[in-house]
């Protein structure tokens, strides 16, 4: 029995290691020092629209028709529901509309919160991103974000709408965010970030 507690603990860290979220070794924006939770008290960092949290942005790509912003998005797409942290065969492109240069992806991911030796705290984050391409720009959407926490032990749902809206993770003075939901906000607004910096760099790349 010794020597099988041995091994576990062992093995911990390699399987630690192998879970982080890989986007955030590139990302770099600046954590305020007065207080790092700044950016995610803002009020409507979280936004509703129509009843869902939807995260919308138009990103200029001047001199670029429709259809090269477009395969400049679809490449983009098809490389991320192939990244480590998807999982597999859940996560697609599932509109191609070249005629309208319209594209739709649904994701079904690992975010992970926490990953030390002994402990690895992480949710599957699911969404959908939808981009409307014309020339010079896309209009793009996150939307139909939800959750699906401790899959290994003890699973649960968690809609954005009822889980990271200011209704429910900020207190009354946008102070501080509630504990429970704190992480789960925190990580997406910083994943939504991520992506659309990603598509703003790739759509106005020389």
């Amino acid at each position: 029995m010794k020597k099988i507690l041995i091994t576990l603990l062992l093995a911990l860290p390699m399987m630690a290691a192998a879970q982080d979220n890989t986007w955030e070794r590139i990302e770099t924006e600046p954590v305020s020092k007065a207080n790092p939770d700044a950016k995610y008290l803002v009020e409507n960092a979280v936004p509703v629209v129509d009843g869902k949290v939807t995260w919308k942005t138009t990103i200029n790509a001047p001199g670029k028709s429709a259809q090269q912003i477009y395969d400049i998005l679809l490449a983009q797409l098809n490389k991320m529901v192939k990244e480590e942290n998807q999982l597999e065969e859940r996560s697609k492109v599932a509109i191609q509309d070249q005629a309208n240069h319209q594209l739709g992806a649904t994701f079904h991911e690992w975010l992970v919160f926490k990953n030390t030796a002994l402990s690895l705290d992480r949710t599957v984050l699911n969404f959908q991103l939808i981009a409307d391409c014309s020339d010079g720009k896309a209009d793009v959407q996150m939307t139909r974000v939800s959750y699906d926490y401790e899959l290994e032990r003890d699973p649960t749902h968690y809609t954005a709408e009822e889980w990271i809206t200011d209704k429910y993770a900020v207190n009354k003075k946008h102070t501080k965010l509630t504990k429970l939901s704190a992480k789960f906000r925190r990580k997406t607004i910083d994943r939504k970030d991520f992506i659309f910096n990603k598509f703003t760099a790739l759509l106005n790349a020389k």
